[in-house]
């Protein structure tokens, strides 16, 4: 995988999880109360930081109703 396709996946959870975060009313304090996870992975995970762990990026997909899953590149990578 290129490092493009990693950062524009990385950008696209980021704001996803910002964006459902805002709307549901959620400090990033409630947030990582509510996921189990630290207030600093929640700060990592919005900030776009390119290595998180996968079961806690899901830890706070989960509470949103949904979950990482394999998603098929726009371009061939190989």
């Amino acid at each position: 995988m290129n490092s493009a396709n990693s950062m524009n996946s990385n950008n696209s959870i980021s704001k996803f999880v910002k964006l459902q975060r805002k709307q549901n009313g959620l400090t990033q304090v409630d947030l990582s109360k509510k996921s189990g996870t630290g207030l600093r992975f929640v700060k990592e995970l919005e900030a776009g930081k390119r290595t998180l762990r996968i079961d806690k990026v899901n830890d706070v997909l989960y509470l949103f109703g949904h979950e990482l899953q394999p998603a098929k590149l726009k371009k061939d990578s190989v």
